[in-house]
């Protein structure tokens, strides 16, 4: 975006940290960030989407310039909006606060919300897209995937030896990746609208599957809704620590499943099975969780499940922690994905690596997948 003054570029760079902010606690609305300079090109004001139908971004920061947004700029990470939802158009309200040029990141993808720049254009604002598009789409990848593909965006994390094992020949895996890497998965559940595990999993491990991060109280953590696919109904008994309250859970189930025995528990959820019989049909299963208003999964779950997802070519992110560790034997991270030879392999484009503690954290995405598409 070549018109960008220098002072707008920083601008929109702390709208995208603000954004961040919002994390695991806007869904299924996205995460935005917005900054209002003053006439003069100084910060008036700053405000991200703290919490799903609470005032947007816009307003926030509108509301700390005060008069100074008027004759200003307002650089925000997603296109305004342009619709009445449990809040008002962003894009009126920009109007109304007498700002005079708005700068937006990623053009705002949702049918029901788009057009907020032709608004403010046709108000006679000087109106701009595009900067720093790729960097806010970044930040904001779950949402955008999510409306692109009417399904959550599927992040699927495992831990594994260097020789890709994620646990010895005699089943032990605790603990195969360092006290860093294991805090990092916190933050990625705490981000999450949902995490799950399979049955493997759950009867193996015997999973909480909370987030508990270091230096916050348990108020300022936005617990995931933990979902167990067990199709059988057969992995989760009374006295699980998944059923044990701290966060909401959902077991999904086969639907001609015996599941009395959770009646009381937690919620179920019956699903068909798989066209080969084995497991849940992960699309469908996929678009439940969607209709609950979930737009970012952590999938944990072992080899089957993750093999599952990756048949299904409904995994849009993948996160690998190895340790420097060989144990030659044991359980593969991921199992049959319907890979038979290397032309059909799944490649991916590596976008980050990271020493954690003695472990690296390499994250990659399927090179099928973008981020955002261009309008």
């Amino acid at each position: 975006m070549a018109t960008a003054a220098p002072v707008e570029i920083a601008a929109m760079r702390r709208a995208i940290e603000l954004a961040a902010r919002g994390l695991g606690h806007t869904s299924p609305n996205p995460v935005v960030g917005c900054v209002v300079l003053d006439s003069a090109g100084r910060t008036a004001g700053e405000g991200w989407h703290q919490r799903a139908g609470g005032p947007h971004a816009e307003i926030h920061a509108l509301r700390a310039a005060g008069e100074r947004a008027r004759g200003g700029t307002a650089l925000v990470t997603l296109e305004p909006c342009n619709h009445t939802g449990r809040t008002g158009p962003c894009a009126q309200a920009l109007i109304d606060a007498g700002i005079a040029r708005v700068v937006y990141a990623v053009s705002d993808p949702n049918p029901t919300a788009t057009g907020g720049a032709v608004t403010l254009a046709e108000a006679g604002i000087d109106v701009e897209g595009g900067l720093l598009a790729d960097e806010a789409a970044a930040g904001n990848e779950a949402w955008l995937t999510s409306v692109l593909r009417r399904r959550p965006f599927v992040l699927w994390k495992y831990a594994a030896t260097l020789d890709g094992r994620i646990a010895a020949a005699d089943g032990t895996s605790r603990w195969i990746s360092s006290p860093e890497s294991r805090a990092d998965v916190h933050r990625l559940r705490a981000a999450a609208d949902a995490v799950i595990v399979g049955s493997g999993t759950a009867r193996a491990d015997d999973p909480q599957l909370g987030a508990r991060i270091g230096g916050l109280s348990d108020d300022e953590i936005s617990q995931p809704l933990r979902v167990v696919v067990d199709s059988g109904a057969t992995a989760v008994k009374a006295g699980a620590r998944v059923l044990d309250g701290t966060a909401p859970t959902l077991i999904a189930v086969a639907e001609e499943a015996d599941a009395g025995h959770l009646d009381g528990l937690a919620p179920i959820i019956r699903l068909p099975r798989a066209a080969d019989g084995r497991g849940l049909h992960i699309p469908t299963l996929l678009q439940a969780l969607y209709e609950r208003d979930v737009r970012s999964v952590l999938l944990e779950g072992g080899p089957t499940l993750a093999g599952a997802f990756l048949a299904a070519q409904a995994v849009d992110k993948v996160v690998g922690y190895l340790a420097p560790v060989l144990l030659g034997a044991g359980p593969a991270a991921v199992g049959d994905a319907g890979i038979t030879t290397i032309a059909q392999a799944l490649r991916l484009d590596v976008t980050d690596t990271e020493r954690l503690g003695p472990d690296l954290r390499i994250t990659a995405t399927p090179i099928r997948h973008a981020l955002h598409e261009e309008n």
